[in-house]
Order: structure tokens, then C-alpha cells, then sequence
């Protein structure tokens, strides 16, 4: 219903990733730079990692728009705990192998053969692994192995491996010493910057007809940074659903409070969420010594099991014997604000995967099992 409003051909800020709306912020132009570098040296391992949202699968998208299909076979792996044995069907039938049933030797034997045929046809071989991270140990090993195929001298295989942070960590097994020998370029995809995010909106809004309507104002943008924490998902999402309330609203120009609106009714969506930012910026709040005033006495006060807490402003701020900078209380804010990114990471997790899966429009329902064993995942 936006689009009519605000007269655009498209949804701008849809979450499902689409090279179309690719945007040059710092932190991807450097990791194209490697992707590029890495296509040129035609050999071993290229790593990009980032937090889910912050546009790895966009990237390689955009990369592909780039390069020569006829120059480039392209085999492309999403993985969620692909064992070797099945690992290497899917690369076999990336490479236009009839795989079934072959025995492990079969299938090293066929995709050396396949990648043999694709180079004598003038055609490089590209593997292209998403969510390395879900990948168990020998899985990667067996990557690496493959990496050892040549022909005439020259690889005939390169790879590249797109993964969540915790994959930086997993790749510092001394089990994968090797592999880790044989990467020759890695990249940190970062959040965008808070200059960024102005143009990044007007870019994708501009992809679909924009003529000057909506606009966001300067303190609109950065409650949309803040937010997000600049993470590109996160910032579609939001901006997504200001435009459903600016139609609902007839607002054509967003301000700092509009998006507040937008921003409470998102974290109205995830339960819990908001009281436990409330609770993180209270304790926060007291152990800088500016704790809230207290609550007036109950007519029969509750017996406390940490001890009086001193009445009066001599008392604020210092419950349980605690003030600013009392290493208890920086406790209780650590632990607070762990559990708070751990619930909006899981929650926006779930939330991301089913809004992706019904606007895929998949018919099989999407995989939440796998997210209970994941850290971080998305």
C-alpha cells in the first residue's frame, strides 16, 4: 500500500538480498576489492565473514553480475551441516555429474574429471560456500583437498567462504592449519557508518522511482542508525515499515519522533525485548550514580536479602551497598546487556528467516530447528 503512496514502482527495502540495489558503502567496496583480487590470482581460499544482515549473499551477487558465465563455472553451496559424503555430491552435481550412489572414491574420481572437462572447454571453476560456519571440521578439510587438483600446474579450483563472525574463530583450529595456509585474502564486512545511511536510503528508494517523497529528516536518520547499529537487514527492515505507517499516517517527511513510533511498535513485535532495554538502561543509568528516583514505600515494606538501602540522595545509586563504579553493579549491567543481545539476536533471527520465507514464497516451511543450535546464526 506505500507504493501507491509515495507513487514507487517496487518495494525499496525488501529483506530477500537483490544485487539490483547494490550500495557502495566502505566496508563493501573493500570486500569486492578482494573478491576481485581473489577472482584474478585464480587459486586458493577468499574469506568474507559478517554478522547476518550486513549483505555477504548481496555481495557475491553483485560479483556475479560482474564476471563472464562463459568464462566462469559457477557452483554455489547455502550449507546447514553438510558432511563430506554429501558435500561432495553437491559439488559433483554442480559439475553436471550424475552423483547417486557413487562411493566416496567415485565421486574425487568425477569431480577431478569434471573439473578437468570445464577447464579444457576455457572455463575456470568457482566454489562459492555460504554459511561455512554450519560446516563441521572434515567438511572444510575435504575443501581444502579438493583445492589440490591441478592440471598442467594450475589449479583447477578456487574457493570462496562466506560466513557468520564465529567463523574468524573456527578457521584458528589447529585442525585446519592447512587450509588456513592457503587463504590469500579475508574481509570483515562492518556495519555502515552513520554518514552512510542517508544515501544508502535515498539510493534504494531512488532503484524504484523515488521523486523526493518520502523524505527523512536528520534526527529520523539517526534513530534509524541507532537502531540498526548500521547493519543494512536491519535498517531495510525498519525503513520498511516506516513507509507502511508514513501511508497509514500521511506522513511525507519522517522525524526524529516518527521513528520512535516505528521503532516502539518493532519492539512491541518481539516480546520481552523492551523490557529488558529498559532494565539494562536503568541499571546502566545507576551505576553512573544517576539512578532514577525511588519508588514510594509500600505501606508494609518486604523484608530485602541484600541489606537496607540507604534513604534520601545519600542512598541513590548505592542498592546493595553498590555506587559508581562498584564492580557488583558493572556485574549486573554486563549481565543484563548480554542477555538483551542474545534475545534480539535470537528473536530478529526467527523473525528475519520467516519474513525471507514467505516473501521467497517457498512451499516448505523454513529450517527453525537448526537455530536452536546456533550461536550467532541468522
Amino acid at each position: 500500500m506505500y507504493n501507491d503512496h509515495y507513487g514507487l514502482s517496487g518495494r525499496p527495502f525488501q529483506l530477500t538480498p537483490d544485487p539490483r540495489f547494490w550500495f557502495d558503502t566502505a566496508t563493501h567496496k573493500k570486500a569486492m576489492a578482494y573478491l576481485g583480487y581473489g577472482l584474478s590470482q585464480g587459486e586458493g581460499f577468499i574469506v568474507i565473514t559478517g554478522d547476518p544482515g550486513t549483505g555477504k549473499t548481496t555481495l557475491v551477487g553483485r560479483l556475479m553480475d560482474k564476471v563472464d558465465p562463459e568464462r566462469l563455472n559457477v557452483i554455489r553451496i547455502v550449507t546447514t551441516q553438510v558432511e563430506t559424503q554429501d558435500l561432495l555430491q553437491l559439488i559433483a552435481g554442480g559439475l553436471g555429474v550424475q552423483a547417486a550412489g557413487m562411493s566416496k572414491a567415485q565421486l574425487l574420481s568425477e569431480i577431478d574429471r569434471g573439473l578437468n572437462a570445464a577447464a579444457r572447454a576455457g572455463k575456470r571453476t568457482l566454489l562459492i560456500v555460504d554459511e561455512a560456519q554450519a560446516m563441521p571440521i572434515a567438511s572444510l578439510e575435504e575443501l581444502r583437498m579438493l583445492s589440490n587438483f591441478q592440471a598442467g600446474g594450475y589449479p583447477l579450483l578456487q574457493i570462496f567462504l562466506l560466513g557468520q563472525p564465529e567463523f574468524r574463530q573456527m578457521i584458528q583450529d589447529s585442525r585446519l592449519d592447512q587450509l588456513r595456509q592457503r587463504v590469500i585474502a579475508m574481509h570483515h564486512l562492518t556495519p555502515m557508518e552513520a554518514d552512510e545511511v542517508e544515501p544508502y536510503l535515498i539510493h534504494r528508494l531512488s532503484m524504484v522511482g523515488w521523486r523526493g517523497k518520502p523524505r527523512f529528516t536528520n534526527d529520523a536518520v539517526a534513530a534509524m542508525h541507532r537502531w540498526s547499529d548500521g547493519n543494512p537487514r536491519k535498517l531495510n527492515q525498519l525503513a520498511g515499515r516506516a513507509l507502511l505507517y508514513g501511508a497509514i499516517e500521511q506522513i511525507d517527511s519522517f522525524t526524529g519522533t516518527d521513528l520512535e513510533n516505528v521503532i516502539a511498535d518493532l519492539d512491541e513485535d518481539v516480546p520481552g525485548l523492551g523490557s529488558l532495554r529498559g532494565m539494562a538502561a536503568m541499571v546502566r543509568a545507576e551505576s553512573q550514580g544517576f539512578a532514577p528516583p525511588p519508588p514510594a514505600p509500600d505501606p508494609e515494606p518486604t523484608p530485602r536479602d541484600d541489606g537496607p538501602v540507604p534513604a534520601g540522595p545519600a542512598g541513590a545509586g548505592q542498592a546493595a551497598g553498590g555506587g559508581a563504579g562498584d564492580p557488583a553493579l558493572a556485574a549486573r549491567v554486563a549481565s543484563l546487556e548480554a542477555r538483551l543481545e542474545e534475545t534480539d539476536a535470537a528473536l530478529r533471527r526467527v523473525l528475519n528467516l520467516l519474513v525471507e520465507w514467505v516473501e521467497r514464497g517457498d512451499s516448505d516451511r523454513p529450517d527453525l530447528e537448526r537455530l536452536r543450535d546456533r550461536k550467532g546464526g541468522g
